[in-house]
């Protein structure tokens, strides 16, 4: 059984879900790849295989030999074609975030429960990544104790030169939201935002450090340097009660020579959370054959964007802003 895979969205994101897709996973194949630039569309489909490429993206929806949907559209796009694909009962991989507000958000989560299932897996790949899900299990076997605080480091070569402040919370820190509250196995109650000194190669508040509290009485910091200038770099460490686990950057190879050592690191991170990708979209399409669900759902892209919105208000206030939910529903349980 192959099943036969919609994209929505060709540019950066849709392109590489489009190569994953076409040669890095088992029971798949590419259908159809809408964009609003056709011609795009049209080049990633002969790239990748895919039978055609469209600017229809309803109709990518609706086409009866599309199985599967993956939303790679911008950001304010995702909720609606998330709600289109349930309504038309096709399961979807939807890229972060679900929606700009928590309130859209609420509505995609609504639309799950009319239909009494899950339908939709959130594209937060850091879930699949082998350093973060060994990271989980260590603090999970009980060996270290309990945790006690999650240091976190986010920093790229440079910032697209549309972000600002709050866009370095909404587009950048929302992926330590999510890890979080996946390693800790805890919600985060609380946020602040501390500004540095600014880089004179910024041209917002860069960099910034991120203190979240938990529900769990736990700190997690982030350290947000989005034009750090020497590549992508991602940490964490974990401070345990008998331990600390931690990783950074995967590197293939180590040079020395002249007296240094040195490694590389990925200029994006693509290259860096690659297997994370490859393992997220396989996890997707084996959910769709078993029908359980993988990954991120809606409710936790909720409360992503719910802790997101309440990181933006404490970076305007200068204060610590609390984090209030709306009640879980038993479906997300």
């Amino acid at each position: 059984m192959s099943i036969g895979v919609g994209i929505i969205g060709a540019g950066v994101m849709g392109a590489d879900h489009a190569r994953i897709i076409a040669g890095q996973v088992a029971g798949a194949h590419l259908v159809a790849i809408s964009d609003a630039d056709e011609a795009r569309a049209k080049a990633v489909a002969q790239e990748t295989g895919a039978k055609r490429g469209v600017n229809d993206p309803l109709g990518v929806i609706h086409d009866p030999a599309v199985g599967a949907v993956l939303i790679a559209s911008p950001d304010s796009t995702h909720a609606d074609f998330a709600i289109a694909c349930i309504k038309a009962g096709k399961p979807v991989l939807c890229e972060k975030p679900l929606a700009p507000t928590a309130a859209e958000g609420l509505r995609v989560v609504e639309a799950e429960l009319s239909a009494g299932r899950r339908f939709v897996q959130l594209g937060f790949m850091r879930r699949f990544d082998p350093g973060y899900t060994e990271m989980k299990s260590l603090l999970n076997s009980g060996a270290y104790g309990e945790a006690l605080a999650f240091h976190c480091i986010h920093r790229n070569a440079t910032a697209p030169a549309h972000f600002d402040s709050a866009a370095a919370i909404v587009n950048s820190c929302v992926h330590e939201v999510d890890i979080s509250r996946f390693v800790l196995s805890a919600e985060l109650s609380a946020v602040r935002v501390i500004k540095a000194k600014r880089s004179k190669l910024a041209h917002f508040d860069d960099p910034m450090l991120v203190v979240f509290e938990t529900d769990k009485g736990q700190l997690v910091d982030v350290e947000l340097f989005l034009n750090a200038q020497y590549g992508y770099d991602v940490k964490g460490e974990l401070i345990c009660e008998t331990g600390t686990i931690s990783f950074g950057p995967t590197s293939n190879t180590e040079i020395r020579s002249a007296g240094v050592t040195a490694t590389s690191l990925a200029p994006d991170w693509r290259p860096r959370f690659a297997a994370a990708y490859r393992i997220q979209n396989q996890a997707w399409i084996r959910s769709i054959v078993t029908g359980q669900p993988a990954g991120s759902s809606v409710w936790d892209g909720y409360v992503a964007t719910t802790v997101t919105d309440a990181g933006v208000k404490a970076l305007h206030t200068g204060e610590t802003v609390a984090i209030a939910y709306e009640k879980r529903p038993g479906l997300y349980s």
